[in-house]
């Protein structure tokens, strides 16, 4: 589970160093630097079969408007002990998996910086699973008005607890830098709690000449889903005193199972124009499916006006899970198979988005956003909640308008 980059430019850089980790405003005096960025969102779709969402909430948009897909607040500190030791906490509310706006502590780990080229970290840190990992929820810091979903809902986890090392050093003209990571991760969905043990993983980074960044990325762990109606569901596969069905139980668990994710990220920054891809694949032993996920983003900016362009797609590879629960033989044989396929076609989130949008930097900490996205859900209806029949044969727009703050 992790991987790759994607750097928006240098709107992004500064907007980072701002909000998620860099004081601002802050004396060499001071002990103590606060920080916040937030964003107010309403999203809009063409039909009421399905609701959009980010992955992990309970609530989305429809026909009827919703202003709680992407509003979010989030408060930041950091204090400084001397040049060598420091601290960060960070406190973010959002809709969550229970559909309310509870604050979440996303960030909380010390930090000393050994020397110029090595800092250390403890405690809970952004998870580094992706370009834009420790400022995926900062709207501000990025061009576009969300992270491309069909790449970064594969692994909707924000942050883990445990520590990482990150070195920076510099080759010629060229930054290389390395993060070697370790820890565990949690996150609720509905009635299913997610939990990655035993992660380990490594990023590595080159920024050339030119507004070139190349970033590689690879992390591993196990896998576990708590839920009721799963775990039912495998113990009576187990139960089945037949091998060949004891043998769909044992695929269709996730109770830890192997998992890894692994990605590749380009990002090209030159004068007005701007360019993104990123490609990340997903792979479990469980009936978590395999993944393949890829988006490419082209911008350009006019001014204060940044209008851009995002292709991306997420394609299932291998649902992991060979169904060969006998029919015929027992009704309950055959009402197990039935369930095995539902939960497997539950799992099928393929999709492909088309996305248009334009960033206004209004105001020197304010950029307002507005986004169209054209979807193509297939399987069980992409990556959207609530799916009712019939959804999934049409495609769907998406309408979004936000504002994005920083301060």
């Amino acid at each position: 589970m992790m991987s790759l980059p994607l750097f928006v430019g240098r709107t992004t850089a500064l907007a980072a160093a701002l909000c998620c980790g860099v004081a601002q405003a802050q004396s060499e005096e001071s002990a103590f630097s606060f920080s916040g960025f937030g964003t107010v969102g309403l999203v809009g779709t063409n039909t009421d079969k399905a609701r959009y969402v980010i992955p992990g909430q309970l609530r989305g948009g429809d026909k009827s408007w919703s202003g709680e897909v992407d509003t979010k607040l989030g408060l930041q500190v950091t204090g400084r002990l001397n040049p060598m030791f420091s601290a960060t906490a960070q406190l973010l509310t959002k809709q969550n998996s229970e559909g309310n706006w509870t604050p979440e502590l996303e960030w909380a780990f010390a930090k000393a910086q050994v020397n110029p080229a090595l800092a250390l970290r403890l405690g809970r840190m952004g998870a580094p699973f992706f370009a834009v990992s420790d400022f995926r929820d900062v709207g501000y810091a990025n061009t576009w008005l969300r992270p491309p979903i069909d790449v970064y809902g594969q692994v909707p986890v924000s942050h883990f607890d445990g520590a990482d090392a990150l070195y920076q050093t510099s080759l010629g003209s060229t930054t290389l830098s390395a993060q070697v990571f370790g820890g565990a991760s949690t996150a609720h969905f509905e009635s299913t709690k997610l939990k990655l043990k035993r992660i380990v993983g490594v990023n590595a980074t080159a920024e050339f000449d030119g507004g070139v960044t190349l970033r590689v990325g690879h992390a591993q762990g196990k896998i576990h889903l708590y839920s009721d109606t799963l775990g039912a569901l495998v113990a009576g596969l187990r139960a089945v005193p037949l091998p060949a069905v004891v043998g769909v139980g044992n695929e269709l668990a996730a109770d830890g199972k192997d998992a890894s994710f692994t990605g590749i990220g380009l990002a090209v920054d030159r004068g007005q124009w701007l360019a993104n891809f990123e490609y990340t694949k997903r792979r479990t032993d469980a009936y978590v499916p395999d993944t393949t996920g890829w988006y490419g983003t082209v911008g350009l900016r006019y001014g204060k006006f940044t209008p851009y362009l995002t292709v991306s797609r997420l394609k299932v590879d291998s649902s992991n899970v060979n169904n060969v629960v006998p029919v015929g033989l027992s009704p309950q044989l055959t009402a197990l198979k039935g369930l095995v396929d539902q939960a497997v076609e539950g799992q099928r989130t393929e999709q492909s988005s088309t996305g248009l949008g334009l960033r206004w930097d209004a105001w020197r900490n304010i950029a307002v956003k507005a986004q169209y996205d054209r979807i193509n859900p297939k399987g069980s209806g992409g990556l959207f909640a609530r799916t009712q029949a019939g959804f999934g044969q049409d495609r769907v727009n998406v309408y979004s308008l936000a504002v994005d703050f920083v301060f």
